[in-house]
This record gives C-alpha cells, structure tokens and sequence, in this order.
C-alpha cells in the first residue's frame, strides 16, 4: 500500500493540531519571537534574564534564527511540499515528534551545554533537510531540489555556529539562505498571490502582470547569491559592498514589476510586497554599511534583513496560509492588518535604533512593537490553528 496513502488515513485521525504543519509551528514560532525579544531587551538594558540562562547576543542571534525561523519555514515548507509533490502531508504522530524535536532543542539551547545538549539543538534542521528531501524525491518533483539544498545549508550553518571562531560567518550564511529562500519561493507566490487577487476583481493591471522566474528574474536571483556569498566569504570588501547594493537595487526594480501599488484594498496581497521590499532595503543597507562604515553601521542592515524581511514576510506567509489551509476566505481582518503594521512600524524603529546607536527608547519601542505583532497572532490565531475545518465558508 502506498506510505503516502496510510498517512493520509494518519492525518484524518489526528486531532486539527496536528493534522498540517503550519499549525504547530507558526504557533510555536510566533510564541518563541514574543518571548524571546522582550527578554533580550530587558537583559541588554540590564535588566538581566535569570539565575540558569543568559542570552547575551550571541544567544539572542541563535534562538531567533534556529529557533523562531527554523519552526516558521518548517511550518511553510511541510505545508508547500504537498502542494508540489501530490503526497500526504507530514502529520499525526510523526509532526508531534518533530515538533517535539524542535521545542526540546529550545530547552537545551537555553539551559543546558555540552555535547548532549548540542546534538538535540542542531538535530532539528537536519530532520527537516531529510524529510524535505524524502518528499520531493518520492514525488519526482525536481524542481524543488533547490528548496532542499537551500534547507541543508540551512542545517549546515547552525552546525557551524557552534565552532565560535565560525559564528559570525554561520549567521550571515543562515541570513543569506533566509533571502535567497524568499527570494525564490517569494519570486514564485507573490507574483502568482497578486494575479490571482487583481483577476478576482477584473483589474486592468491582470493582464501586464510578469509571468513568474523570468530570464530577469533569474538573473537578479543570481546576483543576490554571488553577492551573499561574497558577504559570507569577505564581509568588509569593497566588492561585496557593491555586489549587495547592486542586487538591493535589483530586487526592488523587480518589485516593481509585480504591480503592489494595485493591491492596497487587500492587506493580505499587500502585505507580501511590503514584506519583500525589505529585501531590497536590507541588501542595499547592508552594502551601504560595507562602504560607509562610518555612516551606516553594520547592525542597521543587519536588522532591516531580520526584523524587516524576515519578521514582516513571515507574518505575510503565516496569515495567509492559516487563512487558506484551515478553510477561511483569504482576506485579512482588522486584527490581520494590525499585525502587519505593528511588525513594520517594529522593524524601522528597530533599524532607526541601530542608525542611532541602539538608542535604547527607540530600541525598546521597536521591540514592543515587533514581538507584539507575533503575540497578536499567537493570541488571535490560536483557536483557527487548534480547531478543525469549518463546515462551510461563504464567498
């Protein structure tokens, strides 16, 4: 009998939870970037963060990227995967194990060190990389190999993080794999997203609208790669600095391109360009920081990457596809489009805050805004992720 089959019946008899991936994950991701923010402002106030654990930034960098992205694009990519190879999702008893996986990671980062604690922490993602692998293998769907490769790197550099004379370079290489996975995957659903809406209400721009992965396309994809990886490889040359402004420019030309200026009626559409625009803008400050060091400091565009594109995309993503995998109409509510004003207002005062010395208010302010838009979505989003279906949707 065909495994995919037998887990479709393991999926059916699993309680609503655990029946998808993005349930469990976009919850656990979203509760762990509410949490963990305000803790670190307090400690880096001086606050302090209790008599077993600190943070420290170093702390800080690994539990928001290995912990709060690692759950959230294991969420999407459990949940896209069966859209793209025709199989079961990953689900019932094996979800609950992965997910258990990736919590018992959390409280061993936190509280424990050694060999033993390190293994359970960096475990995770290579789960992940294998499972992702299995599926798209099984369904024959080559074309999303490159998602596969990128979740390995993504593994790869949390392993590297652990070598602290590497850190640094694991962080920016888990930075660049983040933008080079929004930049395919967001190259393909936000185009694709923004048709489907402008057709649904017989706009003009429809018909002018960019197919997808364009010979510009691909090749702005490029030039973000070469770039990211000489920022890896060489973060103070002068060539990277120009290869990062130069694909900065290139994404937002590309942007451009996808018609955003016509889906403002509808925060769910608008809300992915505003979310990839960062992409642009933390390329180019990133860039900027690299020539003008003494203008630009390096912090700025390292957190309009983390807190503007990674931060806003993933609450775009996670809206939406709560919104249309539990069987809601894809369109966002009052609370919806707070969430996504409170996470942008959260991360331009989070990268105003680094242009001016982590001025501590406009750090403070920054973070409450940032970690409550993830905490407005824990909150209102818990009972469409625990509950099941509903039984009909008017449209």
């Amino acid at each position: 009998m065909d495994k995919s089959v037998d887990r479709g019946a393991q999926r059916r008899a699993a309680p609503p939870f655990l029946q998808n991936a993005f349930r469990p994950f976009f919850l656990g991701g979203a509760f762990w970037a509410a949490a963990l923010v305000p803790l670190w402002v307090w400690e880096y106030a001086g606050g302090g963060f209790g008599p077993q654990a600190s943070l420290g930034m170093v702390g800080h960098a690994h539990e928001m990227l290995y912990g709060y992205l690692a759950a959230i694009i294991c969420g999407f990519s459990l949940t896209a995967i069966p859209n793209w190879t025709g199989r079961a999702p990953v689900a019932g008893n094996g979800l609950a194990a992965l997910f258990a996986l990736w919590a018992a990671g959390r409280v061993a980062a936190l509280t424990f060190d050694g060999v033993i604690a390190t293994t359970i922490d960096i475990a995770f993602l290579f789960v992940l990389a294998a499972v992702a692998f299995r599926e798209v293998m099984a369904g024959k769907n080559w074309r999303n190999l490159p998602v596969v490769g990128l979740l390995t790197l993504f593994a790869l550099s949390h392993l590297l993080f652990h070598f602290p004379a590497y850190y640094a370079a694991a962080i920016r290489g888990t930075f660049a794999v983040a933008a080079l996975l929004i930049a395919v995957i967001g190259g393909r659903i936000v185009p694709s997203f923004t048709r489907n809406w402008l057709a649904s209400i017989n706009s003009p721009h429809t018909a002018s609208m960019p197919g997808p992965m364009k010979v510009y396309d691909k090749g702005v994809i490029a030039v973000l790669a070469v770039a990211l990886v000489s920022w890896i490889a060489a973060p103070d040359a002068m060539i990277t600095g120009d290869l990062l402004l130069l694909a900065g420019l290139s994404q937002i030309v590309r942007l451009a391109r996808w018609k955003g200026f016509a889906t403002l009626a509808e925060p769910l559409v608008w809300s992915l360009h505003a979310g990839y625009a960062w992409l642009g803008i933390a390329a180019g400050l990133i860039g900027a920081g690299i020539l003008w060091p003494g203008n630009i400091p390096a912090s700025a565009g390292v957190h309009a990457m983390a807190a503007g594109l990674i931060g806003t995309m993933t609450l775009a993503v996670m809206t939406r596809a709560s919104l249309g995998h539990s069987g809601r109409p894809r369109s966002a509510n009052r609370v919806t489009t707070l969430i996504y004003v409170l996470a942008h207002l959260g991360a331009i005062l989070r990268v105003c805050a680094a242009l001016r010395g982590n001025d501590l208010t406009l750090l403070v302010a920054g973070a409450s805004l940032w970690s409550g838009a993830f905490l407005l979505f824990f909150i209102g989003y818990a009972p469409m992720l625990f509950g099941s279906k509903p039984p009909a949707v008017s449209r």
